[in-house]
């Protein structure tokens, strides 16, 4: 099978919000006045972001779920994405279950596939994804002195998958086989951070763990904050399924987990305490839970107290692909 016989039977598909699509040199999108277009791509690299044995499927939906999550963050709808595939090889039926898996998500989201590239090496797949505001992105630089921190769905069990796959934990099999669909398939916060638009002052989708990205909008806006470990370690989803289960996780190391892991692809956000009542709504119209879990203050830098208001010494830090 050639290249161009792998794209038309794998990816191309009639456009339908594209003037121009697959199959050109360049795709052509039609905005409407008075909308931003954000852009934003994502690099998953084998070896580095994935174990060899994942299921296709499920390698598919992640490739654009860790995109989507970044156009969730700015409160952008998507609209179409451009997929970079390097195949060591042309393996068909890998092929079909990839692509299943990629344009299941793209469908659920209205999030059209518009073009790309090919080549042969190493398994890497890169994509670019569109998306449109209106009235203005969510940005990181927005927080205020005052604002409440919050965290959408559960934190650091895709953590705690990763570890138990490379040997550092142990789970028992059902535990660990919830924890990596967290890790292999999460759920980018799209309807939240549409919510969110008009009512949360920054935003940030957590791909490196909750300690590194939010520090980012703590040094985008300029401003400090205070979280409390009682909240933060329990947005740890694993315990609630261990309460279900009867079964005891060995060595799990919970506050490590919900701020230093990576993968959670949940949303972190700051809003003003006047408008709790429109986060409850913006939760409530999303589906997706919401959880505050500190508060923004004029000192840098990041503090934790714990539920009696001590000081909670740390030296935590966020994935770094480079450190």
């Amino acid at each position: 099978m050639g290249e161009f016989e792998l794209i038309a039977r794998h990816f191309t598909r009639k456009s339908r919000r594209a003037l121009l699509g697959v199959g050109d040199d360049c795709a052509l999108l039609q905005l409407r006045p008075g909308t931003q277009l954000a852009v934003s791509s994502d690099m998953l690299v084998a070896g580095r972001h994935f174990f060899d044995d994942v299921d296709p499927c499920s390698l598919g939906h992640k490739a654009l779920a860790v995109n989507l999550s970044d156009l969730a963050a700015c409160g952008a709808r998507p609209l179409a994405f451009t997929l970079a595939l390097s195949l060591p090889a042309v393996d068909d039926p890998w092929l079909s279950r990839f692509a299943a898996g990629l344009l299941a998500l793209a469908d659920t989201h209205d999030c059209e596939l518009i073009g790309g590239d090919t080549t042969r090496g190493p398994l890497n797949i890169c994509i670019t994804v569109l998306g449109e505001t209106e009235g203005g992105a969510l940005l990181r630089s927005g927080a205020q002195v005052g604002d409440d921190v919050y965290v959408s769905g559960q934190l650091g069990d895709a953590h705690l998958a990763l570890r138990a796959l490379q040997g550092q934990l142990s789970l028992p099999e059902p535990l660990l086989t919830w924890a990596r669909q967290r890790l292999e398939r999460p759920e980018p916060r799209v309807a939240l951070g549409l919510a969110l638009r008009g009512v949360a002052s920054a935003a940030i989708d957590l791909s490196d763990g909750l300690i590194g990205d939010l520090g980012h909008v703590l040094k985008a806006s300029g401003v400090g904050a205070t979280l409390h470990t009682g909240a933060l370690e329990g947005r740890l989803g694993l315990l609630q399924q261990h309460e279900m289960s009867g079964q005891v996780p060995a060595g799990l190391e919970v506050l490590d987990a919900v701020l230093a892991g990576g993968d959670d692809y949940e949303l972190a956000f700051t809003a003003s305490p006047q408008v709790r009542a429109a986060v409850e709504q913006a939760s409530a119209r999303s589906a997706t839970p919401v959880h505050r879990i500190g508060r923004i203050e004029r000192q840098p830098g990041l503090r934790l107290v714990d539920p009696q208001g001590q000081s909670v010494d740390h030296r935590l830090r966020a994935f770094d692909h480079f450190a």
